[in-house]
């Protein structure tokens, strides 16, 4: 079954190049909303205008909880990617203080100002990560403009409580930023691992179902309804063929899937044991031998392949392994559109999970327990099938990101990982300064 019908238009690829974060200072609240493409005042204008001027974080006055919880994430927003949030929050709190005290027009002030400062602060966190391409447009995060954003926020049944299910973006960014904001109150600054995994992790889905694999420390994650349903060790690309970070979608898992050989493979591997064993190497491996992978491929004989040739790089042959117990892509095949044909395998070969370094493929993704993980995307045991290459397709398309994390947060504490790919020495973090 050809990929490209099964995946339809939703495969058209996209690839978002995204600028890195760069510090700044914070400018004052004119300045904010005069700023293009962060916060638009004409946006926040007319926002008001459609509400006759009521307010929408101090609706309940100064103490409203709405501005309380927006305050308190702006407070560390800094670490979120909106440099000026705690300048913003201390200005609101300055303006809240003075409504307090009688001053009417501050509380309207006070009002604006959280709007300008959430819009920004939504913005922030829906900036595109640099490095991560978008595959797929059904697994593009979201980028709201300021008009949605504001509509949203007015829209929910509790404001504050939409303003923290917000802030938390996905669970892996909630514990990095909690860990990251406690070694900042203790009045450490976050280092570059912590803030360059910040900007990796901030991915903000608009489906409630999801994966990550985290190639830094080889772990696919299975995330539903904002929490971490399971979790599982993977083996990723080696240095010399990293595993790309991307986002994409998963549409149907492949039952009893070919393994097509890469052609380096074919030449480091294939071909000289052709040479030293004979053809009866390919018999006991299951290799079939095929002019192309194109539906209308036709299967070569061994004999009219010039080994050699092929060793030396000077010609090649596509390989196929047929579906069985030695097969390298094991029961089950994840794939999802992409340009580097990367996609996520069983493997018969278990020994390697217990590893701790377990950046040993060519790219793609191997999977500790594929079975599990296939159960959980359809939401139903797999079926069964004797059939090669048999494709079932989940109930809703999935989606998955594949990031790179040098940085995690646990029980409040920051771990780390070795930085195999060399990511966190390019440039583009942002330095945050200890208060």
């Amino acid at each position: 079954m050809n990929y490209k019908m099964l995946a339809g238009a939703a495969c058209a690829a996209l690839t978002v190049l995204a600028a890195p974060v760069n510090a700044a200072s914070a400018p004052s609240f004119n300045m904010f909303s005069q700023s293009a493409g962060v916060a638009s005042s004409q946006a926040v204008d007319a926002f008001y205008a459609s509400r006759h001027g009521a307010p929408l974080w101090l609706s309940q006055g100064p103490s409203s909880p709405s501005a309380r919880a927006l305050i308190g994430v702006l407070r560390q927003a800094n670490l979120d990617g909106l440099q000026s949030g705690p300048a913003l929050a201390a200005q609101a709190d300055s303006l809240i203080a003075r409504a307090s005290a009688g001053d009417s027009q501050a509380l309207a002030s006070a009002d604006r100002l959280l709007s300008n400062a959430w819009v920004m602060y939504v913005q922030a966190l829906q900036r595109p990560t640099a490095g991560m391409t978008v595959a797929d447009r059904w697994a593009a995060p979201r980028q709201q403009p300021a008009q949605e954003i504001l509509q949203r926020a007015a829209a929910a049944d509790s404001l504050a409580q939409y303003v923290r299910e917000t802030s938390v973006v996905n669970p892996l960014y909630a514990q990095l930023r909690e860990a990251a904001a406690q070694q900042l109150a203790s009045g450490v600054s976050p280092d570059a691992r912590v803030l360059a995994s910040l900007d990796r992790a901030r991915t903000s889905p608009i489906q409630k179902k999801y994966v990550i694999v985290d190639a830094a420390s080889a772990r696919l994650y299975m995330v539903e309804n904002g929490r971490i349903a399971d979790t599982m060790r993977v083996v990723v690309g080696k240095p010399s063929a990293p595993t790309p970070m991307m986002a994409s979608t998963i549409y149907y898992a492949t039952v009893n899937p070919y393994w097509h050989v890469t052609d380096e493979l074919v030449q480091s591997l294939i071909a000289p044991n052709v040479l030293k064993q004979g053809v009866s190497y390919l018999t006991s491996h299951g290799y079939q031998l095929f002019t192309s992978y194109a539906d209308d491929a036709k299967q070569l004989s061994p004999d009219k392949v010039d080994w050699k040739a092929v060793a030396a790089g000077r010609a090649t042959v596509e390989v196929r392994q047929l579906p069985g117990p030695a097969n390298s892509m094991g029961q089950v095949k994840i794939g999802f559109p992409n340009a580097e044909d990367i996609y996520l395998h069983d493997t018969p070969n278990k020994g390697v999970f217990a590893a701790n370094d377990r950046d040993l493929s060519h790219g793609c993704i191997r999977l500790e327990d594929a079975s599990r993980l296939e159960r959980w995307l359809l939401g139903a045991e797999a079926p069964t099938s004797d059939q090669p290459e048999h494709h079932v397709l989940l109930p809703t398309p999935v989606p998955i990101y594949i990031t790179y994390l040098t940085a995690h947060g646990e029980d409040g504490q920051l771990t780390f990982v070795d930085d195999v790919y060399g990511r966190d020495a390019v440039g583009g973090a942002v330095t945050v300064a200890a208060n």
